[in-house]
């Protein structure tokens, strides 16, 4: 990512945080955190985490194309299930959704789509669900734009990559 310094309103110009803290490797933050000394080195502290997460879930469950293993590992404990929770919930083991987090096996369409689902519904948003499958299936190719969040007065959203 171009690393760009950025300033939101009346917050302090600084560069983008990588956010490895979601368990993802292309989250970055513009805005809604404060890095602060602490005696054990510096610390970050990210306004309304639990909305900022909530965002993030509804980014790759609503637009990415395939999810990953990291990215459906994320879904998964936002919705805080276990692995063989989320296998009977899409018919398979708990072994297989392992394999799919591991990377080692590719995650079928229609389990993916069924994972993008729970989530939408767990998280209490509302979709066009007719809608949603037909952009998914549109999508071409994987995407590998970082995913960049902004925190505005009205809660946490995507901004372009720089």
């Amino acid at each position: 990512m171009n690393v760009n310094h950025w300033r939101h309103k009346d917050e302090k110009l600084k560069k983008p945080l990588h956010f490895l803290e979601c368990g993802l490797d292309d989250v970055y933050l513009v805005s809604g955190y404060e890095v602060a000394k602490t005696p054990y080195g510096k610390g970050v502290a990210v306004k309304n985490v639990d909305a900022l997460l909530r965002a993030i879930g509804t980014k790759l469950a609503t637009e990415k194309n395939s999810l990953t293993g990291k990215e459906l590992r994320f879904l998964r404990k936002q919705m805080d299930l276990t692995q063989p929770e989320l296998g009977k919930l899409v018919g398979l083991s708990g072994q297989q959704v392992a394999r799919w987090e591991k990377g080692e096996y590719k995650i079928p369409g229609p389990a993916d789509r069924l994972v993008r689902l729970l989530f939408i519904q767990n998280a209490g948003g509302s979709v066009d669900l007719r809608k949603l499958l037909r952009k998914l299936e549109a999508r071409e190719a994987p995407t590998k734009e970082p995913l960049v969040f902004e925190k505005t007065a009205k809660g946490w959203h995507t901004k372009k990559a720089a």
